[in-house]
């Protein structure tokens, strides 16, 4: 679609040229080469400018536009009150109130723009009816991995956001001295390049210069853009849902993944080590889940079935208790 408005503008260049070329000079086909050129330029300038330039030049213009509908009303008031002002020291005021306005109305824009949504493109219309919120990834989120198996399996259809202050931090970890961050840095940049073949995913130009961390600087994106957080750090998600943000944890999603598992079930689990307890063995289902197998320390690097005794669910997870089964 962009490329069609682009091409449609580039060809109104071009239409204007040949008109004015007419008109003007008796040769159309110079005016149509000037205006297509100049429409190519444009365009060459449209592309090659990023997308925070491009805000920032917005919130320049609407801030103009807004410091001279100020300087209207308050030059009118001010010719009430003094109506035998010297002309030449009127226009001087007039141009110092315009300048001062806009002037503070441009800086007013750019320091507030990432916390009221008022100037495009910050402006984020609130969604009619059921439409889902967008997510926002953290670093932690990214790293783990799972994320992008999720967004395989279509799980998440929204929209996703990355933002430039999660990527900075990825690439930071990246280029660690730290061997073990180096190559959990390089495993989310990754996983994030996978994740970026989908075409709901973006790179978000935003920085929050004046919000310290990065935990501090998601929560507040996703306030100013009513989207929820996908993260695996708990407490981001104690944090964030104090403030009314809404949460994705991954490990949540994981644990309610798990097959259910009731007392009198039987299951077969492998003995790997022993455990805290006297005769305990210790074992893994493969979702993670630790198994606790009385009377099985003698019995590490067997297969074992166990009739499920007891299912205790902890802050770290889920341990399943059982005992050998008599059959």
């Amino acid at each position: 679609m962009l490329h069609v408005v682009r091409a449609l503008f580039v060809l109104a260049c071009g239409t204007v040229g040949w008109v004015t070329g007419i008109d003007l000079y008796s040769q159309p086909w110079m005016g149509l080469f000037i205006g297509l050129g100049a429409g190519m330029i444009f365009m060459t300038l449209q592309l090659l400018a990023t997308r925070q330039l491009a805000s920032v030049v917005i919130a320049l213009v609407f801030g103009i536009l807004v410091g001279c509908l100020l300087a209207y009303f308050l030059i009118k008031v001010l010719d009430l009150l003094n109506e035998d002002m010297v002309p030449k020291a009127r226009m001087y005021r007039n141009f110092a109130i315009a300048v001062v306005l806009s002037f503070l109305s441009v800086l007013t824009i750019l320091h507030v723009k990432d916390d009221f949504k008022f100037v495009i493109p910050f402006v984020e219309l609130k969604r009619e009816g059921g439409g889902s919120k967008p997510v926002i990834l953290d670093t932690s989120a990214i790293i783990d991995g799972r994320i992008a198996d999720l967004m395989d399996t279509k799980v998440i259809d929204t929209r996703i956001i990355v933002p430039r202050f999660v990527l900075q931090e990825l690439q930071q970890v990246a280029d660690s001295q730290d061997k073990l961050k180096r190559n959990r840095g390089r495993r989310g940049l990754d996983i994030l390049n996978r994740i970026r073949k989908t075409k709901n995913v973006e790179v978000q130009e935003v920085e929050l210069p004046d919000i310290s961390g990065v935990d501090a600087k998601l929560v507040r994106l996703g306030k100013n853009l009513d989207a929820r957080i996908v993260t695996t750090d708990f407490n981001l998600n104690k944090v964030a849902q104090v403030q009314g943000v809404e949460v994705i944890n991954i490990n949540d999603i994981a644990s309610a993944l798990r097959p259910v598992v009731l007392q009198g079930e039987k299951l077969t689990v492998k003995i790997i080590r022993t455990g805290e307890s006297a005769g305990q063995g210790v074992g893994y289902v493969e979702d993670g889940t630790m198994v606790v197998a009385e009377d099985c320390a003698s019995k590490i690097g067997q297969e074992v079935e166990l009739v499920i005794s007891n299912v205790l669910q902890t802050s770290s997870g889920r341990i399943i208790f059982g005992r050998p089964s008599a059959s």
